[in-house]
């Protein structure tokens, strides 16, 4: 059996008509804002208090994106005969996002959780160059990072959290049990 002249164009219309009656799906992007699912991987945000300067994530970076600079300061001691000591002050902290290839790997490898994910993404610039965002740029996304999920309620208590509230019962209690003595060393 030979085609019948001219049935793929039918077919073609039959589609592009059954298309055209259709509700559209296509979100109209500047004026409608997208859906973003939660922990959605936008931009890395720094938490300039929580970096040490290890430089964990610049060396672990495949793209080698991550550009820190930082000098020694010395801090005088704490208590009074104590050593003064050195600690590393965060001079220059950039990722340049023309190379970063979004792994996370950075923020997998960050010991004391100074990098996040924030889900900002509209930061195109015209030109190339300008991809290289400073730590003023980074800490500003670093508020628009979401909370992290809620802990399951069926869940174990973190160790830490589990420690934290022992001591402070404990203290509570000494600090009860300091005020109840001296309530009856006040009346006797």
């Amino acid at each position: 059996m030979s085609p019948i002249p001219g049935s793929g164009l039918a077919k073609g219309l039959a589609v592009t008509l059954r298309t055209m009656t259709k509700k559209t799906v296509t979100a109209q992007y500047p004026d409608t804002q997208p859906e973003l699912p939660p922990r959605s991987r936008g931009v890395i945000g720094l938490f300039e208090e929580n970096c040490t300067v290890c430089m964990l994530c610049a060396r672990e970076c495949p793209d080698w994106c991550i550009y820190i600079d930082s000098h020694k300061e010395t801090v005088p001691p704490a208590a009074p005969g104590g050593r003064e000591r050195s600690r590393n002050v965060l001079d220059r902290f950039a990722i340049d996002f023309s190379l970063c290839m979004y792994c996370g790997i950075c923020i997998e490898v960050c010991p004391f959780d100074a990098l996040f994910w924030s889900p900002e993404f509209e930061y195109a610039e015209t030109d190339i160059h300008e991809l290289t965002h400073e730590r003023d740029k980074l800490r500003e996304w670093m508020w628009t990072v979401p909370e992290p999920p809620a802990l399951d309620p069926g869940a174990e208590e973190p160790k830490e959290i589990a420690a934290a509230r022992k001591s402070a019962e404990k203290l509570a209690a000494q600090q009860a049990q300091q005020a109840q003595q001296g309530e009856e060393g006040g009346t006797l």
